[in-house]
């Protein structure tokens, strides 16, 4: 698949990347139909994330459809449309009972898995 990759402060480039393939069974893949850049994608081009390293895959806010869900997902089914919103949570963590979507509490998978998968660090409840 194509995938917009970071290569430092004002380089990004247009890559083929793996495709993507569940891992977690609270994992979602969708097939991309519309995106389009924010704010935070512009501090990340710009370089004031420090934590942004070469190869890690830009993107978030997408619109598509649902292309395989995990066992966990009961939710979301197959050729769903959906919206991502920049917050991805668990839903069931102390944050999220508390409809508190944003906080993170240590993330349960490490630091680099999910920057080539996901796009980002995304906090996991």
């Amino acid at each position: 698949m194509k995938a917009v990759v970071y290569h430092g402060t004002n380089d990004v480039r247009v890559h083929d990347v793996p495709d993507l393939e569940i891992v977690d069974p609270r994992d979602t893949i969708v097939r991309i139909t519309a995106t389009a850049i924010c704010g935070s994608d512009l501090h990340l081009y710009n370089g004031l994330m420090p934590t942004m390293e070469e190869g890690d895959v830009l993107g978030h806010e997408p619109m598509g459809e649902v292309v395989e869900v995990g066992s966990a997902v009961t939710k979301l089914k197959r050729g769903d449309r959906v919206v991502v919103p920049f917050t991805i949570s668990c839903g069931t963590c102390y944050f999220c009972s508390k409809g508190l979507f944003s906080p993170a509490t240590p993330p349960t998978r490490t630091p680099k898995s999910p920057v080539r998968r996901w796009g980002s660090r995304r906090p996991v409840c």
